[in-house]
């Protein structure tokens, strides 16, 4: 088939294929995803996602399993939503001595009506560090949260909690207003320094949280005591809210958009490439077992009935529960059982295209059987198990996901259906925790829903017949 054929066949094949709306509404949803692959790097929120998944380092700024922002919408009262804040504001003063101060605002704009769970300072240096981090409130007051002296660091990140680092500082401010009794009752209640940190100043403050909005101030300052040995990057602070992300955050304070990203690509990759070897495989067997005939087809269809019979589900999570395999293994287990999905379909075709002319010619002058099945035959019977290979990519989706969910798939890579296991361990329907649940799943389903209706359209293409039904 020369180019000019090839442009052709697909010419009248998509003049047939636009007329399908549910095919049209696969493709789109298959464009969309392949352009989110590409484009992962720049839409994960969190750019270290897949290296550091099970990384609790990684992830210990977030709030535990904090619904999406977007609750926020529905709620009366407004939580904070987790952001992170970057220098606004840098001066460089010289001091007595040599010694040079190094000041960084970072600004806040706070307007919700509930405190932030935490407020975190990072900077990264090396050298000696003399640090101050202190906050200035829309009120005008100032509060200086923590002073830290790190020596010999070498690119180390230094990590001040207000949950753990200020509970002093917050308190020495309510004690400005409250009195020993009042603070007390605070303490006993678990009163986080923040809900007195972002609290109207003055009596009562300790017992009611009355939040101050407007632009609060994050101001951190650093010594610089050695100009040739001394770096320090520009220091950042995250201001842990009760609602997080797009999606939200599961127990382990993970954000659940960018694990549902990253595990696009393996669902993609299991799907795709499970259906396209199996289909190749199957398309081969099947012109095999018709061009052959005789003692070879009875073999072959002994086998074919053999491994057709054999349940997939439990046999996968057997082997899953013996090796512990990674993914790619799993896939090569997939392709043992999948490629039997095309093999009748072809055989049935092949048994017709072997006594075409063009074949009786092909042996009459000589060519080898490799030569007649691969060259004259295998074009023909490829495009016609396109609709196959569609057809069988949701079933390779959805059995990797159960594998997964049961806990037994490949833990070095995020997958949607390990994200449900994670819920179900977590027990987030008991525990309402909807966002954990519903988007893997409706993202599972969508995927298998757009090569199901890319499966039928072309079935209904390529097999004429259909399109009576």
């Amino acid at each position: 088939m020369n180019l000019g054929d090839a442009r052709y066949r697909f010419s009248e094949f998509w003049s047939e294929f636009r007329k399908e709306t549910s095919g049209l509404v696969g493709l789109a949803i298959l464009i969309i995803s392949l352009l989110t692959v590409i484009l992962e790097p720049a839409i994960l929120p969190w750019k270290a996602t897949n290296g550091k998944w099970r990384s609790i380092d990684y992830w210990q700024d977030n709030s535990s399993s904090a619904p999406p922002a977007w609750t926020n919408w529905f709620a009366k009262l407004k939580s904070p939503v987790t952001q992170k804040l970057t220098v606004a504001k840098r001066d460089e003063l010289d001091q007595d001595g040599g010694v040079k101060m190094v000041t960084s605002v970072l600004s806040y704009d706070y307007q919700a009506d509930k405190a932030p769970l935490d407020v975190i300072f990072h900077i990264t240096g090396t050298g000696d560090l003399p640090i101050a981090f202190s906050i200035e409130r829309p009120d005008g007051l100032t509060i200086d949260l923590a002073q830290r002296f790190e020596q010999g660091l070498s690119g180390q990140d230094i990590r001040i909690s207000t949950d753990n680092d200020a509970k002093d500082a917050a308190f020495a401010f309510a004690k400005l207003y409250e009195s020993e009794q009042a603070l007390e009752n605070s303490s006993s209640r678990s009163m986080k320094p923040t809900e007195l940190i972002f609290n109207t100043a003055g009596a009562g403050m300790a017992s009611e949280f009355k939040p101050l909005k407007g632009q609060y101030k994050f101001i951190a300052k650093t010594m610089i005591l050695d100009t040739v040995n001394f770096k320090v990057q520009e220091p950042t602070v995250v201001v842990t809210g009760s609602v997080s992300g797009i999606l939200g955050t599961d127990d382990s304070k993970r954000d659940l958009f960018s694990g549902l990203v990253a595990g696009l690509k393996w669902a993609l990759l299991i799907g795709l490439l499970t259906s396209a070897i199996s289909v190749i495989i199957g398309v081969l067997y099947g012109i095999i077992e018709a061009y052959f005939g005789g003692m070879v087809d009875s073999v072959m269809q002994f086998v074919y009935q053999i491994v057709n019979s054999i349940p997939v589900l439990p046999v996968l999570i057997v082997i899953s529960a013996i090796f512990k395999p990674n993914i790619f293994f799993l896939i090569l287990v997939m392709v043992i059982f999948f490629w039997t999905g095309s093999v009748m379909t072809v055989r049935s075709m092949a048994l017709q295209i072997k006594e075409e002319t063009y074949i009786e010619a092909a042996r009459a002058l000589g060519a080898s059987n490799g030569r007649i099945i691969f060259k004259h035959m295998m074009p023909i019977l490829i495009p016609y198990s396109f609709a196959s290979m569609a057809l069988s990519v949701p079933s390779a989706i959805v059995y990797e996901s159960s594998v997964s969910l049961l806990g037994l798939g490949d833990a070095t890579i995020v997958t949607w259906g390990q994200i449900l296991h994670d819920a179900m361990q977590g027990s987030a329907i008991l525990n309402g925790q909807w966002w954990w649940v519903l988007p893997p799943g409706l993202l599972i389903a969508i995927m298998g829903m757009t090569f199901a209706f890319l499966g039928f359209s072309m079935d209904k293409i390529l097999h004429p017949k259909l399109k009576t039904r």
